[in-house]
């Protein structure tokens, strides 16, 4: 059924085995065989052996003769040939009762394999939530640990609450100083308010003085030129007398 590879001369490539049968066809006369062992590799098939110890019984125990001592044999025979047969069943049974409990035996430590993969996984997302929250503390502890620092470079809370003291003296004293600088600008405001009103009426009273003297200067101009016209006439009357 099988053939063997053979060796191509100077290349040292190994041809693949021609076979006979396909993998699943051999597997099939495989189990046929096992199952109903009617070949072997040596001698007649196990079963065919039974079947004509079986045959030669029962033609002779319908023979009707008197074969009893025949019968006697061939039916020790057929029984001797049965046990022989049972004997590989046997083993086999055995075989596949091993097997079954070698399938069962793996089906339970796959199972736990598989309980203990499914248990190694949830163990192993505990532990990354376990870090994680590891990590957030040793960030909140770094944190702590730089605003204790921060503190540590203050100085005390004594020597704070004085210079805080100070402060708000130094801002009362500002404040104090800031209103009374508003009511002093306040006040030069209004005395400068009022200065520019002594102003524009001091200013007022100049030109209405300017305007009466001008008036005046104008109406002595006129006074004298009706004068000098007057006399300037009486001069003229004269003469002509």
């Amino acid at each position: 059924m099988l053939g063997k590879g053979r060796k191509i001369s100077g290349r040292g490539e190994t041809v693949a085995a021609n076979y006979a049968f396909g993998p699943l066809e051999d597997d099939v006369i495989i189990k046929h065989r096992l199952l109903t062992r009617t070949t072997t590799t040596r001698g007649e098939p196990p079963l065919k052996k039974l079947q004509k110890k079986f045959t030669s019984f029962i033609i002779e125990v319908e023979k009707d003769d008197d074969n009893y001592n025949d019968c006697a044999k061939l039916s020790k025979a057929f029984l001797q040939e049965l046990a022989t047969f049972e004997i590989p069943l046997l083993k086999s049974k055995a075989v596949i009762d091993a097997n079954i409990r070698e399938k069962e035996n793996f089906n339970d430590l796959k199972d736990e394999i598989n309980r203990q993969i499914l248990q190694a996984q949830a163990d192993i997302e505990d532990l990354k939530k376990q870090l994680e929250e590891s990590k957030i503390e040793r960030q909140h502890k770094e944190e702590c640990e730089a605003i204790r620092k921060l503190i540590a470079l203050q100085p005390p809370r004594s020597e704070t609450q004085k210079t805080i003291t100070e402060l708000e003296k130094e801002i009362a004293a500002l404040e104090a100083e800031n209103t009374a600088g508003s009511r002093l600008l306040e006040l030069r405001k209004k005395q400068f308010a009022l200065l520019l009103h002594v102003v524009d009426e001091l200013q007022n009273t100049i030109e209405e003085e300017q305007k009466n003297l001008i008036e005046e200067m104008r109406m002595a101009t006129e006074e004298q030129k009706s004068g000098m016209e007057d006399a300037s006439g009486g001069s003229e009357a004269m003469a002509v007398d």
